[in-house]
């Protein structure tokens, strides 16, 4: 197998990863507190988790983007060098 191959591999694996975590981010909703309404610490525990889950999320999908630019970027280097 070429080095081309398997970066193009590699780039196709992390970008659809980072696709999955985007898309699992964006599902967790945080709930809508109204003005007048009572918040208890569960109400409060509830949406600070949620929160954070999206906030992890986000996290390793900019992560798992970041990577896959990474290795594009190798391997268009690689393909400039051995031309």
């Amino acid at each position: 197998m070429s080095i081309t191959f398997l970066l193009d591999m590699a780039a196709l694996v992390t970008a659809l990863v980072a696709a999955y975590l985007w898309f699992r981010a964006s599902s967790y909703q945080v709930r809508r507190v109204n003005k007048s309404e009572d918040i208890n610490s569960l109400d409060l525990n509830r949406i600070v988790t949620a929160i954070n889950r999206t906030q992890l999320l986000n996290r390793r999908a900019a992560l798992a983007t970041a990577l896959s630019a990474g290795i594009i970027a190798l391997k268009f280097a690689h393909d400039m060098l051995t031309r």
